[in-house]
């Protein structure tokens, strides 16, 4: 029988996907990636094919919500896996929570929970939910799993998670999480194939994208992420603030009048890159401009990077590997130049050439520790996880 996974992110105005096949002997082979975005808005749907040629481009003016979304998702998967029996659907969950350490098969106990995990996550949780509904909705039959950012991170010590604030706050979920967490995941399960020499010891890898943290390793376990109780911690990112003193929340709310909505727009879609530049939260476009504010943003992105790897190299005592991935780890050279060159204290040597075609390897072979650049897949990692969930069995 011919099978298949499909793979589900959704966010507060698209749904990206990307279905999956699955042989006799738990193989996944990707068949494309899609994404669904501008849903209440101008609603646009664009899939690629596995080689990433685009096979789809066009309006969907009734993907007036996400369960409108979901349902021409549906439609265009049906034309293309009619005759594949689709074995589940995994989605990417933002937030686990404490109860939650690995992915689950969701039902109506897991459902409640993550309903209660909402005011965790208001800005991404609810979106998830609304689409396995959808799913539900639509094939009460299909299994879903729920796979979260939160779960890697769950290896952590727990003076690594916890704030300096009162017990009773800390006991009711009020401390440090991290996110990125599949994507880590995915590294964590590669890097003994691309780099083996370093895989097992300690490494900081560097997802930076429009979200950016870092996370320390050590025996491929989470040990420290720059992430904290929500996705806002840490570096610089397209339009999110990183760290911030929590003083300025305080003097916004009592001197500007600013209440909760108000912070929330400042610090998650007004701030980073696009507001310390006032021009873009795109790397690409920061890079090619000749405007003093974008150098300016690019320069603190940077900045942040550095403060923040050397925090996660003291949390695993010592750096014996830095890895690059995200859309801007993975593409921008210039970016990871600089941090490289700003973390010469720490003993990593550039190679140049080898940085500028893309690595893996693009630190100096003769020395100690070493820089590589890995592309990260997510979707594959959840994939996985739900086979294995609903099957047992994958490879």
């Amino acid at each position: 029988m011919n099978r298949s996974i499909l793979v589900v992110n959704a966010g507060s105005s698209s749904i990206k996907f990307a279905p999956y096949t699955v042989s006799d002997t738990g193989g996944i082979e990707l068949v494309a990636d899609g994404q669904l975005d501008g849903i209440g808005a101008q609603p646009k749907l664009t899939v690629t094919d596995a080689a990433g040629s685009v096979i789809v481009d066009r309006s969907c003016p009734s993907a007036t919500d996400h369960h409108n979304a979901f349902a021409e998702i549906q439609h265009w998967l049906h034309d293309r896996l009619d005759r594949r029996h689709l074995l589940a659907v995994g989605h990417r969950v933002v937030h686990g929570g404490e109860q939650y350490a690995e992915p689950v098969r969701i039902d109506a106990q897991v459902m409640q929970t993550l309903e209660e995990l909402v005011p965790l996550a208001p800005l991404h949780q609810p979106h998830s939910l609304a689409v396995i509904h959808a799913v539900k909705a639509a094939s009460p039959e299909t299994e879903q799993v729920a796979c979260f950012d939160t779960a890697f991170h769950r290896s952590q010590p727990p003076l690594a998670r916890n704030f300096a604030l009162p017990r009773a706050l800390t006991e009711t979920g009020v401390r440090r999480y991290g996110f990125h967490g599949l994507s880590y995941e995915y590294i964590a399960s590669v890097l003994p194939d691309v780099a083996p020499t370093v895989a097992a010891g300690r490494v900081v890898v560097a997802h930076l994208g429009n979200g950016a943290s870092l996370c320390a390793l050590h025996a491929l376990q989470s040990v420290a992420t720059t992430m904290g109780f929500s996705a806002l911690d840490g570096l610089v990112m397209g339009t999110r603030c990183g760290a911030l003193d929590p003083g300025v929340l305080l003097y916004l709310m009592d001197q500007r009048g600013m209440d909760a909505r108000a912070l929330e727009r400042l610090l998650y879609h007004d701030s980073g890159l696009l507001g310390v530049s006032g021009l873009s939260s795109d790397m690409r476009a920061l890079l090619a401009s000749d405007d003093p504010h974008a150098r300016e943003a690019v320069d603190l992105f940077v900045y942040r990077i550095g403060r923040e790897l050397g925090s996660m190299a003291a949390a695993i005592g010592g750096l014996d590997a830095l890895v690059f991935t995200g859309g801007i780890g993975e593409n921008a050279a210039e970016i990871r130049a600089r941090v490289c060159r700003d973390a010469r204290w720490l003993g990593i040597e550039l190679d140049e050439p080898a940085n500028a075609s893309g690595g893996p390897c693009i630190s100096r072979g003769d020395t100690q520790p070493s820089a590589w650049v890995v592309r990260t897949d997510e979707n594959l990692m959840i994939a996985r996880h739900t086979l294995r969930l609903v099957e047992g069995n994958v490879r």
